[in-house]
């Protein structure tokens, strides 16, 4: 017997609407590329993703076909992801970070019919100029005033001229739920980026479950900046999230320093935000160095890429409640969050920070299993450690266009590459993932812990641990830091930081100053990079 509800179906263009209908008037603020403060409502944002809609219509796109854009966090690539998802055709956000031959690769390979750029990337759309001439338009997210001219493309396309004209009223169509919305393509660290196709089903459900109060804990009573950018993950889902609930949402544009973002969180009264460790850094850096303070911060989810301790004391010192956070690409990306259960709050605060340090619990509809070496389930003791499997219903299931991958080689599963703990609360804790393990001897050292540990050290700015080849042990582990503007760190301050802190045989056997660590495009280590800094050392 099936229930007598209606069937209707999670579609991305719902949450525009119910956004324009019962949060019309709560604004929607962006530091634009040109450089003014930009304001509207969701009200406006509906009706430009209208007319966005009947533009694209009159380009001649069919129901599926790929739109390109390679722009920053702002009103009109909030109007891309509407007019573009919620007409039938699929929004592929490209990281504009990524080496342009990465860039050309990806847009050949989703197949875009049309791109969308911001004006900072003219010279990327220049260099790529013969991969882009199969393309139905190329269009410059700006006005006629600030309307660049190009040599190499004389046929660009002003945003605001071409859906200066169209009405702002636009019938969204009704389709499957489980109809492609998003293209997004991962870094592509090892191999070709690969592309993860999501679905409005997905998209939207996964907006709802980070909303809740154990995830981003988001309200209409909050103003919330995506720091972390709309051409990486969807940025996390809050430009979903924040529409659904009625918070106010302001976009950062291109300019992410620590003084920006201060200035715009203060001007703004943000309440909560979400960005990658590297991004807190520089802020959090830049509020000491200027002895300034968050008047209206209550949290921040950090995401990316394993957060060191010693950053979430810096936050909480501020006020600020930290929500740590896991996800990739293909998890849509929130599938982890650390909050603490009511059972934590007799713990000391060194006990809680642990617990907070970690990666978290998993959200409603995600499943985790922790595979041993074995293939069987290890103990959730929060010791025993193994692969970390994932599945549901805002997992990838495979990649576009690409041939069953090794990360689902077990039916129904995806497979993270990630080596964890989990204990019995389902709180994970990261080890390293599979790549990065330093196996030395016969024993696994892992390279996040040793890096969370070198980061509380005062003189420490950022610092990485890699393996080098040892031909007694096979591999040791190397300490390649950052070091502050007028601080020293030498080996025998490195040997004091670990001693008593973990066992004698982990302990690096190097430290390498360096003036910078090398990223990838979403802000991670460059493991391989920093790997051939320390092959280069030896």
């Amino acid at each position: 017997m099936l229930g007598m509800m209606m069937n209707a179906p999670l579609l991305v263009s719902s949450i525009l609407r119910h956004a324009a209908t019962y949060h019309g008037s709560t604004e929607v603020v962006s530091k634009t590329v040109e450089g003014p403060i930009h304001r509207y409502t969701y009200a406006d944002l509906s009706k430009r993703s209208q007319k966005l809609a009947n533009a694209l219509k009159k380009l001649g796109l069919e129901h599926g076909d790929r739109v390109g854009t390679l722009a920053w966090n702002g009103y009109r690539h909030m109007e891309l992801y509407y007019g573009v998802s919620g007409s039938g055709f699929v929004c592929h956000t490209i990281n504009p970070r990524l080496f342009r031959e990465q860039i050309g690769y990806i847009i050949e390979h989703a197949g875009d019919s049309v791109l969308f750029s911001d004006l900072t990337f003219l010279p990327i759309l220049e260099a790529l100029a013969d991969r882009l001439a199969p393309l139905k338009a190329v269009v410059i997210l700006t006005d006629e005033a600030h309307m660049p001219k190009s040599d190499v493309l004389p046929n660009l396309v002003c945003y605001e001229t071409l859906i200066a004209n169209e009405p702002d009223e636009f019938e969204w169509p009704v389709f499957d739920e489980n109809t492609a919305s998003a293209l997004c393509y991962t870094s592509g660290t090892t191999g070709d980026p690969k592309g993860v196709l999501y679905s409005h089903r997905s998209s939207v459900l996964h907006a709802m479950a980070i909303s809740l109060m154990d995830v981003l804990s988001l309200s209409a009573n909050d103003a919330v900046v995506p720091v972390v950018p709309m051409f990486h993950v969807n940025a996390w889902g809050l430009p979903f999230a924040a529409p659904m609930v009625g918070a106010k949402l302001v976009m950062p544009g291109p300019n992410l320093d620590g003084a920006s973002l201060h200035s715009l969180f203060e001007s703004e009264g943000v309440t909560a935000t979400a960005g990658v460790p590297t991004v807190w850094l520089g802020l959090l850096d830049w509020m000491d160095a200027h002895g300034q303070k968050f008047t209206s911060l209550k949290r921040v989810a950090i995401g990316g890429s394993a957060t060191p301790p010693i950053m979430i004391s810096r936050f909480h010192n501020m006020g600020v409640t930290v929500r740590h956070a896991w996800g990739m690409t293909e998890t849509s990306p929130i599938g982890l969050a650390a909050t603490l259960l009511p059972k934590h709050e007799k713990l000391s605060a060194e006990q809680r920070l642990t617990l907070e340090s970690k990666q978290g619990r998993p959200l409603f509809g995600m499943e985790f299993r922790i595979d041993g070496s074995d293939g069987k389930p290890v103990a959730r003791d929060g010791k025993a450690f193994g692969a970390m499997l994932v599945r549901g219903p805002w997992v990838a299931a495979g990649y576009y266009n690409t041939e069953k991958s090794p990360a689902h080689a077990v039916e129904g599963w995806f497979d993270t590459g990630d080596v964890v703990t989990m204990d019995e609360d389902g709180f994970v804790q990261i080890v390293d993932r599979t790549k990065d393990v330093v196996k030395s001897g016969g024993e696994w050292i892992s390279s996040i812990e040793l890096e969370n540990i070198a980061q509380a050290h005062p003189a420490i700015k950022e610092a990485a641990v890699v393996a080098a080849p040892d031909a007694r042990w096979g591999e040791r582990p190397v300490l390649v830091v950052v070091v502050k503007p007028g601080q020293t760190f030498t080996r025998h301050d490195m040997l004091d930081v670990y001693t008593g802190k973990i066992s004698k045989w982990s302990i690096p056997d190097e430290v390498i100053i360096v003036e910078e660590l090398p990223h990838t495009a979403t802000g991670k280590l460059l493991k391989t990079a920093i790997r051939q800094i320390v092959l280069d050392e030896y």
